[in-house]
């Protein structure tokens, strides 16, 4: 009863965080636009944006995921937690490593210059989508890392004693795995992709490649149209819950069976070609990952000596909320954790932000100035984005668990609380510390929702970074981003530090 109820009251409160505010938008309207020719070309391209940026990610995430599953090298726990830096990093940091690099002036261009060959143009679809994948192949290659890690070592062992083959191998263990993993995997990066703002704002190239986010945030920023913002919102919403239910339609219960959570190391990885393929795959991967974070380093240890008091107390403010969110966000994931508590999940992160952010604020205006609460509102709103991933992460082993030692459990009468205490988080310390370290960058790196409430005292740190920037102090912005980087990995790591069992197998 007592987890029933625990489940109920989560499932409620994330429905009045949906709902409350989309409500009050709407209400606020007054009516409902007819659809323009720009907003279906929005649609348009934001799902097509979408499902190139998904299926790239998840394409090129799958060597990633097995050369680590499969390989022990000295630095691997370092290397999986540094493929999670792009995905926390903060977009608009990101964006200008990504310009460093692939932009016009970057240094990918300068060297085909040097060899005499067409540059490359970062802008436009392709721009939109090379910062998409750079964001979510790192969220992919860990959610795939976590499957390849739950096949129980003892299937392993009997698939190598009976002979086979790599691709009896694959058909046999690996394919029935990925059949689990993919498709929530590829659903939530097509979500994330489809509420894209700062890299269509930056990336875009005009008309015919701005996203849905982008032209609400334009209807907001130029005309105030609420009606049109609600039109556009509630489109997004009906692409990304379609894309979250196909997605759990055919997803497959896990069916491995329980193993004795032993290690052991893969016959096949010893082979020489295997082992060049994978440091072929892990190589590449990382020399586009740490490039653009490597821009950032750069540009931002020159000034930080510079920085001032006001940047030190947003990075606590930022820190504080980040804890708070994460704290928040856990507790719903481990309720929400069953097909339908994903299902409504996927609702909140479905929204935008800037509908749920400007609903918020008219719900709390006649009451309260929403500038006294900005640090509160913004630590649940960031739990309610990253609460997807959260039970993305959570999910296939709090079912699996359940399906493996449900009857013991019922057999020896453990109560709710000795169930999660003894059971289930044992067996969630993995996934479970990933979750949190996700939630906790993600909360730090966060700046949409913090704008809409700007307090001019109490900021974080990456509206920090906007007001430097927007007073073209850019040493300044560059060395706050650094830190912002570096506290956003810093956090990761510390929570995901559970995350990274097995690191030496």
């Amino acid at each position: 009863m007592a987890a029933r109820f625990v489940q109920i009251s989560a499932a409620l409160m994330v429905m009045g965080l949906i709902i409350g505010p989309i409500a009050a938008v709407l209400w606020g309207a007054g009516s409902m636009p007819a659809p323009r020719d720009a907003d279906w070309q929005a649609l348009r391209f934001t799902i097509w944006q979408a499902f190139l940026s998904a299926s790239v990610s998840v394409i090129l995430a799958i060597p990633t995921a097995r050369a680590l599953a499969r390989q022990n090298f000295f630095g691997r726990g370092v290397l999986i937690t540094l493929l999670g830096a792009p995905f926390i990093l903060p977009v608009i940091v990101a964006v200008l490593g990504l310009l460093a690099v692939f932009g016009n002036s970057g240094t990918v261009n300068t060297i085909l210059g040097w060899a005499g060959l067409p540059q490359i143009s970062v802008y436009g679809i392709q721009g939109v989508v090379l910062a998409h994948v750079f964001f979510n192949l790192p969220l992919a290659t860990r959610l795939i890392l976590q499957g390849w890690l739950s096949l129980p070592g003892e299937r392993l062992r009997l698939a190598e004693s009976l002979g086979l083959g790599p691709w009896q191998f694959m058909g046999v263990l690996e394919w029935p795995m990925l059949r689990q993993v993919l498709p929530g995997a590829f659903a939530a990066i097509f979500v994330i992709c489809l509420s894209s703002f700062a890299v269509a704002l930056t990336l875009g190239g005009g008309p015919r490649a701005t996203t849905l986010e982008l032209a609400i945030y334009q209807t907001l920023r130029m005309d105030f149209d609420l009606g049109r913002a609600g039109l556009l919102a509630g489109l997004q919403l009906v692409v990304a819950l379609t894309a979250g239910l196909l997605a759990l339609g055919v997803t497959r219960a896990p069916g491995f069976g329980v193993g004795l959570d032993r290690v052991i190391q893969r016959q096949d990885a010893t082979k020489i070609l295997v082992r060049l393929q994978d440091a072929v795959c892990l190589v590449c991967v990382t020399l586009f990952l740490m490039g653009p974070l490597s821009a950032v380093v750069l540009r931002g240890m020159g000034a930080l000596h510079e920085l001032g008091p006001s940047v030190w107390w947003a990075a606590g403010y930022s820190l504080s909320v980040a804890l708070g969110s994460t704290a928040l966000c856990i507790v719903w994931a481990l309720a929400l954790a069953h097909r339908g508590g994903e299902w409504l999940s996927l609702a909140g992160i479905s929204l935008s932000p800037l509908v749920l952010g400007i609903g918020l604020f008219l719900l709390l205006r006649p009451f309260v100035h929403p500038g006294d609460l900005a640090l509160l509102v913004t630590a649940v709103l960031n739990a309610l984005m990253a609460l997807p991933f959260a039970v993305r992460i959570l999910r296939p082993e709090v079912e699996a668990t359940r399906q493996d030692h449900a009857r013991l459990s019922a057999a020896l009468g453990l109560s709710s609380w000795l169930w999660l205490r003894w059971i289930l988080l044992p067996r969630l310390k993995r996934p479970l510390g990933f979750a949190a370290g996700l939630t906790a960058a993600l909360s730090i790196g966060d700046l949409g929702v913090i704008a809409l409430f700007a307090d001019p005292d109490r900021a974080t740190l990456p509206l920090q970074i906007y007001r430097l920037m927007s007073s073209y102090r850019m040493e300044q912005a560059g060395a706050a981003a650094l830190v912002l980087l570096m506290l956003s990995l810093g956090v990761f790591w510390l929570f995901d530090r559970g995350g990274r069992a097995n690191v030496k197998a």
